[in-house]
């Protein structure tokens, strides 16, 4: 099967293809989600709300102005399962996958979006990978939604918590942190009532650590008792991780262990598990075990620089990713040593890498810093808030300090614009909006400049 057939379609870029394929999904699930079919009371949801809800869901934010539990029925529920699953795995994994079901060829031209959609350096293996991603995935969540129901069956009906299981286990891995705890804990509570529960903030941190690990990595660690090797990339994300979820929760615990909010009022089981999934969630995630906004300030600034380094590059997270902050960290160590190579377990890496780390976290910088300032106009709130706000959705995080359901419609759209921009990337979006780069005839003669 031929998934990309029309003309017009054929004139298109890979990043065109892919914005445009995540804005028509959006749009079809803004548009279900605010049906009087999907809500609780029948009543529907007025469009910009659902609007907002649809853009979290497809790019697996989390940040909801109405609470999901309460305001959404099944009906409801699913419509957002749907997006999310679609928006982690991302639109053309689901459309090649029906399209190897249905045993069609994968032409060139897929698997140049593929390719884009993934973050990939080449179209090799692409389809292998797509299985991988699949498979990966489905019994990832499998696992995570047998952990919960076991779990929760001692709370509610089997029924239920089945129900419950696989709605968490799907939000979880794609990190899109949507809860459907409202009915029972209270709306926007998250998963509050069970900080100090083992089982439930094991389970959720590590599906919210495997599906932003990134698929790439996946496959290197199923295949290292064949290969007995990594990637670099896998060794840079795998290090990259544990030591800003180590030093993140270690961080978290010295700063609020004495505040009666979040951490004072638990044992020591409780302390460390909401240490740990505090530092764990910011990766992009959205659920939350204890209130973010009764946190220390220094605590919601330093989860605001979690926030905006994300996850892993091919996952289903967001931000600048952590192998971009691994480079400008190794930049940063270079030019001190006064060494002209950025070098990471005996390999040098390529200078257009470093331009593109570098260039992506100063479009991203420059994205928040200018929300931040709209948004201080649009909203009668504090900085340190607008800012948390701000970040949270371009990392595609959903993380919130309270504001997201008291957003004017100007602070809803610019929210909505930073989830999308956040969970295609700002470069995949710059490449769609701007021209086609044409190769360089001529260079000009290299001159210098003073630095610092």
């Amino acid at each position: 099967m031929n998934m990309v057939k029309n003309p017009l379609e054929m004139k298109m870029t890979p990043p065109q293809i892919l914005v445009s394929g995540f804005a028509l999904i959006i749009l079809i699930g803004a548009v279900l989600l605010s049906l009087p079919i999907s809500t609780r009371s029948g009543l529907g949801t007025p469009f910009l709300d659902a609007l907002f809800t649809a853009t979290s869901a497809t790019c697996v934010t989390g940040l909801v102005v109405v609470d999901t539990g309460t305001h959404f029925n099944v009906f409801g529920q699913l419509v957002l399962l749907v997006l999310i699953q679609v928006g982690g795995l991302g639109f053309m994994t689901m459309a090649t996958l029906v399209a190897m079901m249905l045993r069609k060829r994968i032409s060139l031209k897929e698997r140049l979006i593929l390719q884009e959609a993934l973050n990939q350096n080449s179209i090799e293996g692409i389809v292998r990978l797509i299985r991988k991603v699949i498979n990966y995935s489905l019994m990832i969540e499998l696992g995570g939604m047998i952990l919960f129901t076991i779990r929760w069956s001692f709370d509610m009906p089997f029924g239920k918590a089945l129900y419950y299981g696989f709605f968490h286990a799907v939000s979880f891995f794609n990190n899109a942190g949507f809860d459907i705890f409202g009915p029972i804990s209270g709306p926007f509570t998250s998963i509050t009532s069970y900080v100090d529960d083992p089982i439930i903030s094991f389970t959720s941190g590590a599906l919210i650590v495997l599906g932003g690990l990134g698929f790439i990595v996946l496959s290197d660690l199923l295949d290292f008792r064949r290969t007995k090797r990594l990637s670099l990339h896998s060794k840079v994300v795998l290090s990259m991780t544990a030591f800003l979820i180590v030093f993140g929760a270690i961080v978290i615990l010295v700063f609020e262990f004495t505040n009666q909010k979040t951490l004072a009022s638990l044992n020591w089981s409780g302390k460390i598990w909401g240490s740990i999934f505090q530092s764990i969630t910011p990766r992009t995630a959205g659920a939350n075990s204890i209130d973010i906004a009764g946190m220390r300030q220094a605590t919601q600034f330093f989860m605001v620089i979690l926030m905006f380094i994300g996850a892993s590059p091919g996952s289903t997270g967001g931000g600048i990713k952590t192998t971009t902050f691994a480079i400008l960290i190794g930049a940063m160590i270079a030019m001190i040593r006064g060494k002209q190579d950025i070098v990471m377990f005996r390999n040098r890496l390529a200078q257009d890498r470093i331009f593109k780390a570098i260039t992506l976290t100063f479009i991203a910088m420059f994205l928040v810093l200018f929300a931040t300032m709209v948004l201080s106009t649009t909203e009668d709130r504090n900085f340190l808030m607008i800012l948390f706000e701000v970040v949270s959705a371009f990392g595609t995080v959903g993380l919130t300090m309270g504001l997201t359901p008291y957003l004017s419609d100007i602070g809803q759209v610019v929210i909505i614009l930073l989830m999308f921009i956040g969970r295609l990337g700002p470069i995949t979006l710059a490449y769609a909006l701007g021209p086609k780069p044409e190769k360089e005839l001529y260079r000009y003669p290299e001159g210098k400049i003073t630095i610092g």
